[in-house]
C-alpha cells in the first residue's frame, strides 16, 4: 500500500507531464466508467508496462486528459464495496486472474480522484482482455501489434533469486539444529543415500543439495538453514513468517514472528495452531463423527507452498492468520499457475517456479510434494473429511491467499459428499463453491451438468446444492462402519483414555479402537494396525511410553513417572 501523501505526490508528478505516456491515462469520468473500456485499458496499461520495464501503469479518474491538467473529481464507484468488486470483475476476464494492484481514492480540494494501479504484464506473458491484446500508440488504445506481442513472449525466462550466492556468508552462518535436522529429512527422502550421509561435511551435504558450490552459500540455504541474524545476507529481500490468532469479531489476541531457519520456524508455526476436536453428525446415527478441525498434512503443504513460492524480492511476509472457523495463508507475488483448476486438472507438473532452486531443496528435505501435486492432494484430503474445499483468492496481482477451513459450512453439502463417494473432483469443486454462493465463478456447462445429474436446485443466480439428493436414503450406519478415522483421533482416544485412568494395557487399548476401526480390515489386520499406533507413538512422537513388558505392556504418558 502506497501512503496518501505519497500517493499525491506521484498523482502531481503525473499531472505535470507535458504528454500521456503509453503507461498512463487520465480520464474526467465524472459519473461513469465503462466497464468494457476499463478492462481494454487494463490489458494495454499492463503491456505497455512491461515493455517500458515498469512495474506498473496508471489509469487515473477524475482529471483532464488535456494540458493543462486539472482535478474535477469522479463520483464513479463511491463506495469501497463496489471498487473490491470491480477488482473481481477485471480478474474474471483477464490472462491468469490478474487484476488491479489496488484502487486508490484521494478526496482533494477539487474533489474525489481514483487512482488504478495496475501491474505490469508477467515476464513472457501479455495481458488479454476478453482474449483480445490491447496497447498504446501515443495517447490512442488499440490491438497490441504482433511486434511487441512477440517481444514480450520472447522475454527471458525469469532468474532463480533463491540460487544466487550470498558472497559474504559462510557454514558458520547456518543454524547447528537446522542443519541436524536437515540431514535427518534427507536421509529419510533419500534412503539409498543414508548410510553415506553421516560421513559428509556440512559443506559436501549442502552441495548435494544444491544450496552451497565451492564453498558459496545460495540465498535458498539462508532462507531454510540460516540463522535469524543471518538474514541480513539476503537483504533487502526478507524472510519472515508470521502468526496471528484473532477472536470471532476479528480482533488480533496474540502474534508470533519468526526469521530463519524456515525448516525449523514452520514447525514452530504449526505448534502455535490450535487444532481442535471437531464433530458432526453425519447422517442417520445419533454417534457424531470426531476429527480434528485440521488435517496435517494440508497444513503443512500449504504453509509450504507459501515459503516455496513466496517472491522475497517484493520484502514482505508470509502470514498464517488463525480464526475459530479457519485459517488464512497469505504470501506475495503472483501466481504463477495462472488458476488453482489448471493445477488440479493438469496430468504434468508446472512448467516454471519462481523459486526452483529452493523448491528443489524443499522436495529433498520432505518439506513439499514432488511435481506439483501437492495442492491436487489437499484438495482430495479436504474432500475425504467432507470439509470445504480450500480457497484460492488470487484477485491481486502480488499476492495469494490460501484460506483453509476448520469445520462445515453447508450441512447439504456434506450429506451428499456422504452419499455420493463416487464424485470425481471436478464435481467436488464445483458443488463446493455452490455451497459458498460463488456460482457466477462456474460454466454455464458446469451448472447444467449439476443440474441434469440434480445435485444442484434453484435458478440462476441463486443455485444451492440439492436437498433431496443430500437426505437420500441410503446405508449411511454401513458406509460409517467402513470409513476410517485419521490416525491422528485414533491416537487421541488412546491419550485421553490414559489421561483418564492412569495408564492403559494393550487389552484397554484393543477393546477402546477395535469397533472403531474400518470394517474393510479384518482381525489381523485391525491388531497389526493398533501395534504399529503404539510404536509410533512411543518411539516416535513419544508421546506414551510402555512401563510394563514387552509380554504385558501398560502404557502411560510419556513424562509420567
Amino acid at each position: 500500500m502506497i501512503e496518501q501523501e505519497e500517493l499525491i505526490r506521484i498523482l502531481n508528478e503525473m499531472i505535470a507531464l507535458p504528454t500521456e505516456t503509453e503507461w498512463l491515462e487520465f480520464k474526467e469520468a465524472k459519473a461513469q466508467f465503462d466497464l468494457e473500456n476499463l478492462g481494454r485499458y487494463f490489458s494495454a496499461l499492463s503491456n505497455e508496462a512491461n515493455l517500458k520495464g515498469l512495474r506498473y501503469g496508471w489509469l487515473i479518474l477524475g482529471v483532464t486528459d488535456k494540458p493543462p491538467r486539472k482535478v474535477v473529481g469522479t463520483a464513479y464507484k463511491n463506495t469501497r464495496t463496489s471498487l473490491e468488486k470491480l477488482k473481481a470483475q477485471i480478474a474474471q476476464h483477464t490472462t491468469n486472474r490478474i487484476s488491479f494492484i489496488e484502487i486508490y481514492e484521494l478526496m482533494l480540494p477539487n474533489g474525489r480522484v481514483l487512482m488504478f494501479q495496475i501491474p505490469a504484464a508477467p515476464l513472457g506473458l501479455p495481458v488479454e482482455w476478453k482474449g483480445s491484446l490491447y496497447g498504446r500508440i501515443g495517447e490512442n488504445i488499440g490491438q497490441l501489434n504482433q511486434q511487441e506481442i512477440d517481444q514480450i513472449r520472447n522475454q527471458p525466462r525469469r532468474r532463480d533469486w533463491s540460487a544466487e550466492y550470498c558472497p559474504e556468508a559462510r557454514v558458520e552462518d547456518l543454524d547447528p539444529e537446522a542443519l541436524a535436522r536437515a540431514r535427518q529429512e534427507f536421509k529419510i527422502k533419500n534412503f539409498r543415500l543414508a548410510a553415506e550421509v553421516d560421513n559428509w561435511d556440512d559443506m559436501l551435504f549442502l552441495s548435494k543439495l544444491r544450496l552451497a558450490y565451492q564453498g558459496k552459500i545460495t540465498r535458498a540455504a539462508i532462507v531454510l538453514l540460516g540463522r535469524e541474524e543471518a538474514q541480513h545476507f539476503i537483504s533487502p529481500a526478507q524472510a519472515w513468517l508470521t502468526w496471528v490468532l484473532r477472536d470471532e469479531h476479528g480482533i488480533e489476541k496474540d502474534y508470533r514472528h519468526f526469521g530463519p531457519p524456515f525448516l525449523l520456524n514452520s514447525d514452530r508455526v504449526f505448534e502455535l495452531i490450535r487444532n481442535l476436536t471437531y464433530r458432526y453428525l453425519p447422517g442417520n446415527t445419533l454417534f457424531p463423527t470426531e476429527i480434528l478441525q485440521y488435517e496435517e498434512y494440508v497444513l503443512r503443504e500449504t504453509l509450504h507452498n507459501c515459503i516455496a513460492h513466496q517472491d522475497y524480492q517484493l520484502a514482505g511476509r508470509i502470514n498464517v492468520v488463525e480464526t475459530p472457523d479457519y485459517l488464512l495463508f497469505t504470501n506475495v507475488g503472483t501466481f504463477l499457475p495462472g488458476s488453482v483448476e489448471a493445477v488440479i486438472t493438469r496430468d504434468a507438473p508446472p512448467e516454471s517456479y519462481r523459486n526452483p532452486l529452493l523448491v528443489q531443496a524443499m522436495v529433498n528435505l520432505n518439506m513439499i510434494d514432488a511435481y506439483g501435486s501437492g495442492i491436487k492432494r489437499m484438495f482430495i484430503k479436504q474432500r475425504e473429511r467432507f470439509f470445504p474445499l480450500p480457497d484460492y483468492e488470487l484477485n491481486e496481482s502480488e499476492r495469494v491467499k490460501v484460506r483453509i477451513w476448520g469445520r462445515i459450512l453447508n450441512e447439504n453439502y456434506t450429506r451428499l459428499l456422504l452419499n455420493k463417494l463416487d464424485l470425481d473432483l471436478p464435481t467436488v469443486i464445483c458443488l463446493d463453491k455452490v455451497q459458498k454462493g460463488r456460482t457466477a465463478e462456474l460454466k454455464q456447462d458446469e451448472i447444467k451438468t449439476l443440474k441434469a445429474r440434480k445435485l444442484i436446485e434453484g435458478r440462476k443466480p441463486n443455485y444451492y446444492v440439492s436437498a433431496s439428493v443430500a437426505a437420500a436414503t441410503g446405508d449411511k450406519a454401513a458406509y460409517t462402519k467402513k470409513r476410517a478415522f485419521d490416525d491422528s483421533t485414533y491416537k487421541e482416544w488412546i491419550i485421553s483414555h490414559i489421561r483418564t485412568f492412569g495408564s492403559a494395557s494393550r487389552q484397554d487399548i484393543d477393546e477402546l479402537l477395535m469397533n472403531k476401526l474400518s470394517d474393510t480390515l479384518d482381525e489381523k489386520q485391525k491388531q497389526n494396525k493398533i501395534h504399529n499406533l503404539l510404536n509410533t507413538m512411543s518411539r516416535k512422537d513419544k508421546s506414551i511410553r510402555n512401563k510394563g513388558s514387552a509380554k504385558k505392556p501398560q502404557w502411560v504418558l510419556f513424562n509420567d513417572d
